[in-house]
C-alpha cells in the first residue's frame, strides 16, 4: 500500500481527526490496530498512539477534551491511558514508547502487520519489520523469534487475528507457535478467555478453531474440547465427538444466517432475543456458539458400552459440571457460566419429546419450566445438534430429523413468550391461605406450581377456576 493509501485509510477516522486537532506539534505516532486495519482495507474507528514517556496522561486528557469524553489509566504496568469520546463514538489508547525511538518500539511488537507506524501529523510510514509487504500478501508473521516468549498470549492472538482478517500464518511463525504451544496456558484465565471469545464470536470461528488445532493450542487452553477427539459415538452419529462438536457449531452458524428456515414465524422474535447482550461482552447468539462448542464435553467422562452399544449416560450433567470448572479457570462471569451450564444440561430434552408429538400444552409447560431460563436458546441448539448427527441409527433418519426440526418450530413461540413474560400463578400464597385454608409450606408450593401450569395450559383461565382447582388439590 502506498503512503497515500495508508493516509487515506486513516484520515477518514474521527479519532484520527480529533487527535490531529488536539495534539498538533506534539511527537506522536499512530500504531497498532488502526494502521493494520487501514493496510488491510478495514474500517478504522479506534486508534492506538505511541508517545514520549511521561506524556501519556496529558495526551489522553487532551484527546478526551477533544472528544467531549473522559480519560482514565488503562495499565500502570504498560504506561497506558485511554481516552473515550462522548457516546463512546471512539476511543484512543495512549502508550509510552517502550524503546528510545519509535523504530525500537515497533520491533518489540507481536506481528509485523501490527508493527507499522505513521507520524500523527502525516509523513512516510515507519516499517522496520516489513509489515506493509506482509499486509499486502495477507501474511501473519511474528516480528521476532522471541515474540511468543515475550508474551505467551500472542499464541492465541495469532489464530484470532488470522481468522478475523483472513490472513495466512507464515510457515516459520506457525512452527514457532507449535514449539511453544504449552506456554499458552501461562496468561491469566481472563486474558485467555478474551482471545477465545473474540475467536468464537468473530467472523470465522471454524477457521479459528482449526488454527488452534493446527498449532497444538486446543489441548492447552481447552483440554475439555481436545478430550473429545477420536471418541466414537453411537450409530446415530457419523463423526467422533470432536468432529461432531465442530459440525454442531457449523450448523449453528448456518441457523444464525437463516433463522426463518429454522424458526418459522418466530424468526423475528428469535433474532431480537439472540441480539441481546448476555454477559462478558457476548450476545446470546455468540454465547450460543460457545454452547455448541461445549455441549458435549461430558461425553469422554461418561462413555460406556452396554450390550455392545456405546452410551454416554449422564453426559449432560457431567458436561454442566465441567463447564462450570472451565469457566472458573477462564474467569468468566457467573452469569455466562450458568447460561452455558444450562445449555449443556438441557440439550437432550427436546429430542426425547419427538416421539410424543403432538405435544400437550402441559408437556410444553414442563419442558419450558425445566429449561428456564435458556429455553429458546437450547431449543435452537437442539436443531444444530440433530442436523450434525447423520449416522445410520434411527434418530438420524430423514424423517426423524424433519420431525425434530418441526418440533423446534412448534416449541419456539411458546419458549419466546415464556422468556418475555414467564407464567405466574393466578393466586398468591396469601390468597390461598385466606380463601382456601391452605397452610404455608411445601404443599402450598406444590399447589402454586400446579396453578401456574393450569394458567399456562388454560385449565384455570381465571381467578375463580384457579381457586376451585386449588381447593380440589388441597383436599385430594
Amino acid at each position: 500500500m502506498s503512503r497515500e493509501g495508508l493516509e487515506a485509510g486513516l484520515a477518514g477516522a474521527e479519532a484520527v481527526r480529533a487527535a490531529r486537532g488536539a495534539l498538533a506539534g506534539r511527537a506522536a505516532w499512530i500504531v497498532g490496530g488502526a494502521v493494520r486495519n487501514a493496510l488491510l482495507g478495514e474500517q478504522v474507528r479506534d486508534i492506538d498512539l505511541a508517545v514520549e514517556p511521561g506524556s501519556e496522561e496529558e495526551v489522553a486528557r487532551a484527546l478526551a477534551r477533544a472528544g467531549s469524553g473522559f480519560a482514565f489509566p488503562l495499565s500502570a504496568e504498560h504506561a497506558t491511558w485511554r481516552a473515550v469520546a462522548a457516546g463512546e463514538a471512539w476511543h484512543a489508547d495512549v502508550t509510552a514508547l517502550r524503546a528510545p525511538a519509535i523504530e525500537g518500539d515497533l520491533r518489540l511488537r507481536d506481528f509485523t502487520v501490527n508493527a507499522v507506524a505513521l507520524p500523527l501529523e502525516g509523513g512516510d510510514p515507519l516499517d522496520p519489520t516489513g509489515g506493509i509487504a506482509d499486509a499486502r500478501a495477507r501474511s501473519l508473521r511474528v516480528v521476532s523469534d522471541g515474540a511468543f516468549a515475550d508474551d505467551p498470549l500472542r499464541l492465541l492472538r495469532a489464530p484470532r487475528l488470522a481468522s478475523r482478517y483472513g490472513l495466512e500464518l507464515e510457515a516459520g511463525t506457525a512452527k514457532l507457535a507449535r514449539s511453544q504451544a504449552q506456554r499458552a496456558a501461562d496468561p491469566a484465565g481472563e486474558r485467555q478467555f478474551a482471545e477465545l471469545r473474540a475467536m468464537v464470536a468473530g467472523p470465522d470461528p471454524l477457521g479459528a478453531l482449526a488454527l488452534l488445532d493446527q498449532l497444538g493450542l486446543t489441548a492447552v487452553v481447552l483440554p475439555e474440547v481436545e478430550a473429545m477427539r477420536g471418541l466414537a459415538q453411537t450409530a446415530n452419529h457419523h463423526l467422533d465427538v470432536h468432529a461432531h462438536t465442530v459440525a454442531v457449531l457449523e450448523q449453528q452458524l448456518e441457523i444464525e444466517r437463516d433463522l426463518p428456515r429454522f424458526c418459522g414465524d418466530a424468526a423475528p422474535a428469535m433474532a431480537e432475543l439472540l441480539a441481546e447482550p448476555l454477559a462478558d461482552e457476548l450476545t446470546r447468539s455468540e454465547a450460543l456458539r460457545f454452547g455448541a462448542l461445549l455441549h458435549d464435553v461430558g461425553k469422554p467422562a461418561t462413555r460406556g458400552v452396554i450390550e455392545g452399544r456405546v452410551t454416554f449416560i449422564g453426559h449432560d450433567r457431567a458436561g454442566a459440571e465441567m463447564i462450570a470448572s472451565l469457566c472458573r479457570r477462564l474467569k468468566t462471569s457467573r452469569r455466562l457460566s450458568v447460561h452455558l451450564e444450562g445449555l449443556a444440561l438441557h440439550h437432550l430434552h427436546l429430542g426425547f419429546m419427538v416421539h410424543d408429538r403432538p405435544l400437550s400444552r402441559r408437556r410444553v409447560y414442563d419442558y419450558l419450566r425445566t429449561t428456564e431460563p435458556v429455553g429458546p436458546d437450547v431449543t435452537l441448539l437442539t436443531a444444530a445438534d440433530r442436523l450434525a448427527a447423520r449416522g445410520e441409527g434411527p434418530l438420524a433418519s430423514e424423517e426423524m430429523v424433519a420431525a425434530h426440526l418441526e418440533l423446534v418450530r412448534e416449541t419456539l413461540p411458546a419458549a419466546l413468550a415464556w422468556h418475555a413474560d414467564p407464567p405466574r400463578p393466578p393466586l398468591s400464597g396469601d390468597e390461598l391461605a385466606v380463601e382456601a385454608g391452605i397452610e404455608p409450606g411445601p404443599r402450598m408450593g406444590e399447589i402454586l406450581e400446579e396453578l401456574r401450569a393450569a394458567a399456562f395450559t388454560g385449565e384455570a383461565p381465571d381467578r375463580d377456576s384457579a381457586l376451585e382447582l386449588a381447593r380440589g388439590l388441597a383436599s385430594g
